[in-house]
């Protein structure tokens, strides 16, 4: 179970914009697939949320753009959860270019855990916090950027 999991993207031609690099919008969907392999990782697809009838939708996204990505530049996602309560959580994320180790964003997540039906909160269930470490800030070994 990792604590800090790192998911790879490659910048591709359909994510680029007017400016030649990587438009902005992509890192969101970048985010949202980064969290999910977390998940999987952690003994929590997709399938599993559906059998519980509950999972997680994202209230808001904060995304700080410290360096442009270009096409054909390898990008860790390094994604971690930082903390939950009752029915929500926060999950971070650094994107660091591999071939030079430079940090290009770094993001934060506030999801909140609902039931499926209702798409109402519920509570975070107990076997969930048993799959996920919480990698507090201090923790986190996030690089300079």
């Amino acid at each position: 179970m990792p604590a800090i999991f790192e998911h790879t993207v490659l910048v591709t031609d359909g994510v680029i914009d007017d400016l030649n690099h990587a438009n902005n919008a992509a890192y969101v969907g970048w985010m949202q697939e980064a969290a999910m392999a977390h998940s999987t990782a952690n003994g929590w697809p997709a399938e599993r949320y559906h059998q519980e009838n509950a999972g997680w939708v994202v209230k808001s996204h904060s995304i700080d753009y410290l360096a442009p990505a270009f096409l054909g530049n390898q990008i860790a996602i390094r994604t971690w959860v930082s903390k939950i309560r009752k029915v929500v959580s926060w999950r971070r994320y650094d994107f660091v270019r591999m071939d030079d180790s430079q940090t290009l964003v770094r993001a934060e997540t506030k999801w909140a855990y609902v039931d499926f039906k209702t798409l109402k909160p519920r509570q975070v269930p107990a076997v969930f916090l048993e799959d996920f470490v919480i990698v507090n800030e201090e923790n986190s070994k996030r690089n300079p950027g």
